[in-house]
């Protein structure tokens, strides 16, 4: 669905390598745990315990590889598109491996890993089918795929596309999509994923003490998670 139809801000779009590229320089101290961390802290699948590799598809910064590390996941992997947040990720040092490619078509190997991950990226996608096929492709038979998403109804009703403030003090758009709930579940079946958890975030006092403006949205969902496994 074009975002185009609900925007409010009419910002300066531009493509996700130039805006992450940019926004690297503040980008950890504008997106809030809130978003994505606290849902990941909420899922009762995977046992991240028994987790012995993992790829984090839209690494970033290292947030998540961060994450992952902390709860005793041995080895992380990470791909990302954009140079400047994997300089970020690879002084970090979450990662055993960092490798700049697209999500969707990461180079690394088949069935290598037991659990992929992937946080806020989808609405950067056209199109989702092929980061689901890519998940599939990489993990072995019964692995989890947690993917943490910016929810559709935020981004309808808010008319807020993903944004950043550069240098110069100007707000700028990321390329931004969305992708409805139904546009995820079809595309993760054809691949043949099976969903076996879903959590939402809202919109709550939390979110509230920092954006303390965005009283307008209480109890909207600005996020989700969802857990995929593969039956084979």
């Amino acid at each position: 669905m074009e975002f185009s139809g609900f925007d409010a801000r009419g910002y300066r779009t531009v493509d996700v390598r130039t805006g992450y590229g940019e926004w690297v320089t503040n980008y950890e101290q504008t997106v809030e745990d809130a978003m994505d961390i606290a849902l990941l802290e909420r899922l009762h699948e995977p046992s991240w315990a028994t987790v012995t590799r993992a790829v984090d598809l839209g690494c970033g910064t290292g947030r998540t590889g961060q994450w992952l590390r902390d709860k005793g996941i041995p080895a992380v992997d990470g791909v990302d598109l954009t140079p400047e947040m994997l300089a970020v990720a690879h002084r970090r040092g979450a990662h055993d491996r960092l490798v700049e490619a697209d999500v969707a078509a990461s180079g690394l190997p088949d069935a290598a890993y037991d659990l992929a991950i992937s946080s806020l990226i989808d609405e950067h996608l056209d199109d989702l089918r092929p980061l689901y096929r890519e998940a599939w492709r990489l993990t072995t038979p019964k692995a989890p795929f947690v993917l943490v998403t910016f929810h559709p109804h935020f981004i309808m009703t808010s008319g807020m596309p993903t944004h950043y403030t550069n240098g110069a003090g100007e707000s700028v758009a990321i390329t931004t999509n969305i992708h409805l709930v139904s546009d995820h579940v079809r595309a993760a079946l054809a691949a043949g994923w099976r969903l076996v958890e879903l959590h939402e975030g809202v919109i709550d006092d939390s979110w509230l003490a920092v954006k303390p403006k965005w009283e307008r949205f209480r109890n909207h969902p600005i996020s989700a998670a969802y857990v995929w496994r593969k039956d084979d």
